[in-house]
């Protein structure tokens, strides 16, 4: 390299000055302090309604962590609408570590793009032996405000966990091209490639990448062969069909994500390819000015209605059309323009939206690995500036600062989905579907009324949005307004007839007018669309209760638990058809967990309480628990309800108190009596007269 072409910070080690291992090790840690320090707030964030149902709290596989069965489900059948079976089992191991605690996995998402980072620097690094120019590539990729929609959302896992075996891949490919009679080495290059597109399949393009690496900075292009070896298009056939395997591992991973994506992929009717091509080369740009001014970053950006401006598509494709001119006119001078700048175009042809996957026109994740290529053209070019190294450092260091500040504000808001709506619906307009998104959030936090507007926006900028008819209809509901609800569900049923969700919530609102068997086959029509409906499940089981039919509710109710243990009500009513039954081991269990997830809840606490201390089994009881259960629910309703101090009063007997019992149940029946509660003023009257001979009261009847 030539001395002009090297920065006034560093003497690459071809020179001679081989950098100390403690440079590269303050390196590393500095990388990895400026990522956590953006995004370690993450570990308190919650999860968010976009996608992180569908991946994690609402995945029925997913729940029950990692099992043979999960595992070899996942590498056999399609997860939410993608084939990457080794994202599904990370996010299952998170599971078995953390249950539903949002940041388990995003700590385990900042770990493993720490991880991509300090592995970019590295081998970067070794190609180049540019150390100062490799650490900056690699700090602006791990804190640069577009990472982190891939970083802070739990669903982006696919985002981060291709990326540490994308980097892998290129180290073992640096080593592979020391010894390329190896096949050892080439063996593991394509293991990794092969573990990065069960990762994420977008990383089809990665031979492409390589070949680049080959042009620069391996040089490998001028790199002796045969006398006379033959070339394509100015590329050593050498080097083309070493990459031929590899690229026999991503026409699979093509395949796998056609027939995965399938209903997710836009049809050529809903979205033009002219409209495509255009919104493509209006992204390519878009994603370079968000680079340099990462201004109004949002979590989802709406599809145009039409079509961009013909002069926004004509601008764009003339900038990229300079750009690549101007590269490939200084294609042998500045070897690592070429390079940067094909990675980019190249990295992003999968996701920039000929193939249309979803109603976004382009999104901040889609830039992760691809604009790792301009950074490095960029610094690479700047490195030649003819400026002091005190300056140079300065520049360096305030892009990094700035870079941070914005990145950490970004990440910021998505720590929660009320948060992240909010800051998408005020940077988008016309977004229906961020208008959704907030009223399911609203509705999440228990704020209906604040939630129906938004539901309302959503309609209005697209009648035809199935889900907001859906959701708007379930807002009415709580509200009291059930035809108009019904109204909602049926039409989206009418724009979406397959729609699991609406089946379910037009079931819920039928069960609620007394239509019980109307409402039974909504939930089994949901349940046949959708399996691992958790709510349909559960509705369907309290439908059958009303019919009396205790066992196959019990059946239900356990598969709404399979798939979300954390239901307090499908618990509850589990436990009160098991105490139907008469089997009251099994209910004790399922109303502790009701109590772990609802633990300020007076009727949970009064009736364990009861079933504590009044239990027939002796081994089931226990009157110390049950009086600490019962001053709770008494406390929490004010201290005059008879039913719970007929419980406390209970308690105190089986725990031996009975002085105490005496008193509270002399004041339960005063309660009663002046409420004229009959019934109750008579079972209070019999148990006090066992209270006053020194005998607890046990009744073979569990419930009161």
């Amino acid at each position: 390299m030539k001395n002009s072409q090297q920065s006034p910070l560093e003497v690459p080690i071809s020179a001679g000055r081989r950098v100390q291992h403690w440079r590269v090790a303050v390196f590393c840690l500095a990388l990895a302090a400026i990522t956590f320090a953006v995004f370690g707030q993450t570990a308190g964030f919650e999860f968010v309604n976009y996608d992180d149902d569908d991946y994690v709290y609402e995945n029925p596989v997913v729940a029950r962590g990692l099992t043979l069965k999960g595992i070899v489900w996942v590498f056999t059948h399609a997860d939410c609408a993608f084939y990457h079976p080794l994202t599904m089992l990370s996010v299952m191991g998170d599971y078995q570590l953390h249950g539903l605690h949002a940041g388990g996995y995003h700590l385990t998402n900042v770990l493993l793009h720490t991880a991509s980072v300090i592995l970019l620097f590295l081998i970067l690094r070794q190609m180049t032996g540019a150390l100062w120019r490799s650490a900056f590539v690699a700090a602006v990729f791990a804190i640069h405000p577009l990472r982190v929609e891939s970083v802070a959302w739990v669903s982006e896992r696919k985002d981060v966990l291709s990326a540490f075996f994308f980097m892998l891949t290129l180290g073992a490919y640096a080593r592979y091209v020391r010894k390329p009679s190896s096949l050892i080495r080439y063996l593991m290059v394509a293991a990794a490639f092969a573990l990065a597109l069960l990762s994420k399949p977008t990383v089809v393009t990665l031979p492409f990448v390589l070949l680049l690496l080959d042009y620069w900075p391996l040089r490998r292009f001028e790199q002796p062969g045969p006398v006379h070896q033959a070339e394509y298009f100015g590329i050593p056939r050498r080097l083309i069909l070493e990459k031929i395997p590899l690229l026999a591992l991503a026409a699979g991973a093509c395949a796998m994500t056609v027939l995965a994506e399938g209903k997710a992929i836009a049809s050529i009717d809903s979205i033009s390819m002219p409209s495509r091509i255009g919104n493509a080369l209006v992204s390519y740009a878009l994603y370079l000015r968000q680079m340099v001014w990462p201004e109004g970053l949002a979590a989802f950006y709406p599809y145009p209605g039409k079509s961009h401006p013909f002069w926004t598509m004509a601008l764009s494709f003339l900038l990229l059309a300079l750009i690549t001119g101007g590269v490939l006119a200084f294609r042998r001078k500045r070897r690592w323009l070429l390079t940067g700048w094909f990675w980019y175009l190249g990295m992003l042809t999968p996701m920039i939206g000929i193939v249309q996957v979803g109603s976004f026109a382009h999104a901040d994740r889609m830039t992760y690995l691809p604009q790792i290529g301009i950074y490095m053209a960029v610094t690479w070019l700047v490195a030649e500036w003819q400026v002091s190294r005190g300056l140079l450092g300065g520049m360096m260091t305030g892009v990094v600062a700035v870079l941070m500040v914005c990145a950490w504000q970004q990440t910021a808001y998505w720590k929660d989905s009320v948060t992240l709506w909010t800051h998408t619906v005020a940077c988008t307009s016309d977004n229906a579907f961020t208008s959704l998104g907030l009223g399911d959030a609203l509705i999440q936090t228990g704020r209906v009324e604040e939630a129906i507007p938004h539901y309302q926006k959503a309609l209005e900028i697209n009648p035809d949005l199935a889900e907001a008819h859906n959701n708007l209809g379930n807002a009415l509901l709580q509200k009291g307004k059930v035809d108009e609800a019904i109204a909602h569900y049926q039409k989206a049923l009418e724009i979406k007839a397959d729609y699991a969700e609406a089946h379910n919530s037009l079931g819920n609102a039928l069960l609620q007018e007394g239509k019980v068997d109307e409402a039974i086959s909504h939930f089994q029509k949901a349940l046949q669309l959708k399996p691992g409906l958790a709510e349909a499940h559960y509705n369907l089981g309290v439908a059958l209760d009303q019919m009396g039919r205790v066992d196959k509710a019990i059946a239900d109710y356990q598969k709404a638990l399979e798939i979300n243990p954390d239901n307090a009500k499908a618990h509850t009513n589990l436990g009160q058809d098991y105490l139907q039954e008469g089997n009251v081991k099994e209910a004790i269990p399922h109303f502790q967990r009701a109590l772990q997830i609802e633990p300020a809840e007076p009727a949970l606490q009064n009736n364990l309480a009861w079933l504590l201390a009044t239990c027939p089994e002796a081994s089931l009881r226990n009157g110390g628990r049950a009086v600490e259960l019962a001053r709770q629910a008494n406390a929490l309703t004010g201290g005059e309800n008879p039913v719970m101090l007929r419980t406390l009063a209970a308690a105190f007997a089986e725990a031996g108190r009975f002085s105490e019992a005496v008193e509270t149940a002399q004041r339960a029946l005063r309660v009663a009596e002046g409420q004229s509660n009959t019934g109750l003023a008579g079972a209070l009257q019999s148990e006090t007269k066992l209270y006053q001979a020194g005998l607890p009261f046990h009744s073979p009847a569990q419930t009161h």
